[in-house]
């Protein structure tokens, strides 16, 4: 028999809620045994919230009273473990660096989901410093978490950096998650478990207490398992913030309420143009599942323009300036960061720069360094501060091809109001040994432009997910979730991992 809470959707959670057949306090408590029982095959949780069930308790008390505060009120939903919360979990973004200090406040968007009403279950785990420490990682991969499982094949990779936020959703642990996002790091994660992600335009979520890559790119969003659930809790993470300027930039463009552009027709008359160039090729099975989704959407009432290339999709000078700046970024941003933690453990040192870490690292070989190295960490100390001409020129490129000359131009050459492109392969095997083999994936372009993604299930290869991602131009929010909600609705391509 299945768990009673089997692929429920935020709605179905809320309903049953308010029927009184379910309280918020039994959900959470549902929740954690599923991962005290699950997750010691996947280790998708770095720790469960210690108070997870006195805030549900509460909330429960606050609904007899008041009414719920939103369609959040008491949802379970865990955060990447760089997410900061003031509370008693730790945030590390995975590295034992930093468990001998704390985050001095909740990160913005976790301030915003308690506002909302939801429950902060636990810490999901990640690939170590968000996948941005070497150059042969092996995603889903953390010092305090161990390596993270696909469910729907252990010892296949979850792809990362969003590893545990995405296996966790997959195999029903929570109701919904947070991932973070600088190149790929929600949508193939999304993709290889078989889920909803939605990266956001840089600027429409705040970033502040995040532990971060490089602000120019990094961005927060939800993963669910439906675009329904990714939506609403989009709503809830929106806003101006002065802790991050960025968010200014949104003040014309952001709504509380991402539900309300869920249109199951959303597809008819849309113009949805094929981004072949460079996205297809890699895999043959993935193409195959991509060509039929492709045919679903023309099916079901839009406009194919095929192909409708990125121009600058094969122009290497894209990927060389994003490596530059990210390297950059990194140095300055994680400093920026590191000051804004407080001591913890007093025995513990506390570190305040990329330098400390490599330290720490160093120090520690046995526990940090035995599956892969710090190269990435160790090119970025040698770069120097934000104002140097490498670094602006790199950006200023960078922007320019990704946006005015790349995803603008084609859709404005034929007026779409998307692209389309597979999300990535399926799975791969986790090799300790040969690293990552990632053969392909679309999200380099929205990154580095700061652009909008949204993943949805497309189909299955040799039994493992494959994703499709809708991308757009900067604020498609709104347009990405019509389109992707309405693909979903006609496909119903996701399928939960068997055995979880």
């Amino acid at each position: 028999m299945k768990n009673p809470l089997h692929e429920a959707t935020i709605a179905q959670l809320q309903a049953r809620m308010k029927r009184g057949e379910l309280s918020s306090q039994t959900l959470t408590g549902a929740y954690i045994g599923r991962i005290e029982t699950i997750d010691t095959l996947l280790h998708s949780v770095l720790e469960v919230n210690p108070d997870a069930l006195e805030i549900a308790a509460a909330l429960d008390d606050e609904r007899r009273r008041k009414g719920p505060r939103g369609p959040l009120h008491g949802i379970p939903i865990l955060l990447k473990d760089n997410i900061d919360t003031g509370d008693k979990m730790q945030t590390t973004a995975g590295s034992l660096a930093l468990v001998g200090s704390r985050p001095a406040q909740d990160a913005t968007v976790a301030e915003r989901l308690r506002i909302a009403g939801a429950v902060i279950l636990g810490k999901a785990n990640l690939s170590e410093w968000a996948n941005f420490r070497s150059t042969h990682s092996i995603s889903g991969w953390s010092a305090r978490g161990g390596q993270c499982q696909n469910p729907y094949r252990l010892g296949h990779n979850p792809c990362g950096s969003s590893s545990g936020s995405a296996v966790a959703i997959s195999a029903n642990l929570a109701a919904a998650s947070l991932g973070t996002e600088t190149d790929g790091s929600i949508v193939c994660p999304s993709a290889t478990c078989g889920i909803v992600g939605i990266k956001p335009t840089v600027g429409l979520v705040s970033r502040a207490g995040v532990i971060p890559i490089a602000h120019s790119q990094d961005t927060v969003g939800p993963m669910t398992r439906t675009v329904a659930d990714g939506a609403a809790i989009l709503g809830a993470l929106t806003g101006l913030d002065p802790r991050d300027k960025a968010t200014n930039a949104s003040a014309e463009h952001f709504t509380a309420d991402y539900t309300r552009f869920l249109d199951p027709e959303g597809l008819v008359g849309a113009r949805i143009g094929v981004a072949r160039e460079r996205f297809f090729g890699y895999h043959t099975a993935t193409d195959a599942v991509i060509e039929q989704a492709i045919a679903a959407m023309q099916a079901a009432g839009a406009v194919i323009v095929d192909p409708a290339n990125i121009p600058t999709a094969t122009d290497d000078r894209m990927r060389e300036s994003e490596l530059t700046v990210l390297l950059y970024e990194l140095k300055a941003d994680i400093a920026s960061y590191l000051a804004t933690r407080v001591p913890g453990q007093a025995d513990l040192p506390q570190p305040h720069s990329l330098a400390d870490l490599m330290a720490f690292n160093q120090a520690y070989p046995d526990l940090e360094l035995e599956l892969f190295g710090q190269e990435l960490f160790e090119m970025a100390w040698q770069k120097g501060d934000l104002s140097d001409s490498v670094y602006l020129e790199a950006l200023a490129l960078g922007k320019r091809l990704a946006g005015p000359e790349g995803i603008d131009a084609v859709m404005d050459a034929h007026r779409l109001d998307a692209l389309v492109a597979p999300t990535g392969a399926p799975a791969w095997h986790n090799d300790p040994k040969l690293g990552d083999r990632y053969v392909g994936g679309s999200s380099r372009p929205a990154a580095v432009a700061g652009y909008p993604l949204i993943s949805v299930p497309a189909g299955f290869a040799d039994g493992l997910p494959v994703g499709i991602t809708f991308m757009g131009r900067a604020w498609s929010e709104p347009t990405l979730i019509r389109l992707a909600y309405a693909f979903e609705q006609k496909s119903l391509a996701r399928r939960a991992p068997q055995g979880f």
